[in-house]
């Protein structure tokens, strides 16, 4: 992963796939450290200072941009905005000027990543800013009961703190309903990650009595994460602008009688999303044509919504996939490539 991917992270508006150095030259050292950050656009000092001091952390923060957004494009695979990248110079292009629910779920599921990514790097002992949760330690009790903790429990903490110092530091300059709402999911991100932390334990005894348990906190999945920003997605909630253009109260969401206010899991937007029917450079919609529907369903990946209308073109198709697995004793599966013909169904263009 290149530079790009840090930027990113570093200021979404502004520099999205616009810095294209090559990844080795983070092993320049400090010149070449200072020599990448200083031509990355759109930081604010405090954040080229960080970037100069930690080098190793801005390459895991990079070489985790790709799963990310993969999450992101999974996620959103059946919708008719489906995550999908640009060729422009702005990974996303236009889209994210818009302060709507796309663009909040784009925030909070890189916040998560940069958590993450740093979090598992120091408990693998790739940085040397970080290592195992040093709070782990001693004796704790779970509803189990009683447990020694031990192993290596992923610093979550630590990635936390710097994704706030770092990440969140453009936006804090910031007085504006969009600052609000950006460093609103941001922490959102974040605090999903916290959310799936799990305890993982070894038992210890005679035959494996358990009479004594070592355990860690370890990350889950990011696919955990991924599932649950998506739910909050679909929940998200509309705020109002005020006249002095920060952030006002909910506008248009109701739970029974009453407007939702937003919890600090919740993702929250300001404007309205475009339909992404049709391509529109202005609001980076990239609009549905050509993409894959499916003819027999009623949902969002249904022929009728997926194509807004306009119809769709059917073409028979060769596909390939693994069959016949067999296992074989020790220890390996062999598959053979099968072919299979299969219609698929495409959105007609805009006429």
């Amino acid at each position: 992963m290149n530079l790009c991917g840090l930027c990113l992270l570093l200021s979404v508006e502004v520099c999205w796939l616009t810095a294209k150095v090559d990844a080795s030259w983070w092993f320049m050292g400090s010149l070449g450290s200072r020599l990448v950050c200083d031509h990355v656009p759109g930081l604010v000092s405090r954040q080229r200072q960080m970037c100069r001091q930690f080098p190793g952390v801005m390459k895991v923060i990079g070489a985790g941009v790709s799963d990310w957004i993969q999450e992101c494009q999974h996620q959103f695979r059946t919708n008719r905005w489906n995550c999908n990248t640009t060729n422009d110079h702005n990974l996303f292009g236009r889209l994210l000027l818009r302060g709507s629910r796309e663009v909040a779920f784009l925030y909070a599921i890189s916040s998560a990543g940069v958590v993450h990514s740093v979090a598992r790097a120091c408990s693998q002992g790739a940085l040397d800013s970080c290592s195992c949760d040093p709070g782990k330690k001693g004796r704790s009790r779970d509803d189990r009961g009683v447990f020694d903790w031990g192993g290596c429990s992923d610093h979550v903490e630590h990635a936390v703190k710097f994704s706030q110092m770092f990440v969140d530091e453009r936006e804090r300059r910031e007085r504006d309903a969009r600052a609000a709402m950006n460093l609103h999911n941001n922490r959102a991100g974040r605090k999903a990650v916290r959310r799936f932390l799990s305890l993982q334990c070894k038992c210890h005894g005679v035959s494996g009595s358990c009479t004594l348990r070592t355990c860690w906190l370890a990350l889950s999945d990011f696919r955990r994460t991924g599932d649950h920003l998506m739910r909050r997605y679909r929940r998200a909630v509309h705020l109002s602008i005020n006249q002095d253009s920060s952030a006002g109260s909910p506008a248009g969401q109701r739970r029974g009688h009453e407007l939702k206010r937003p919890s600090k899991h919740d993702l929250v937007y300001l404007e309205e999303s475009p339909d992404y029917c049709v391509r529109d450079i202005q609001s980076g919609s990239l609009g549905t044509a050509g993409r894959v529907c499916n003819r027999t369903s009623r949902g969002v990946e249904g022929c009728d919504v997926m194509c807004c209308g306009r119809g769709y073109d059917t073409a028979r198709v060769r596909l390939r996939s693994k069959c016949e697995c067999k296992f074989h004793w020790c220890c390996s599966v062999l598959c053979q490539d099968c072919d299979r013909e299969e219609d698929l169904h495409f959105c007609k263009g805009h006429t």
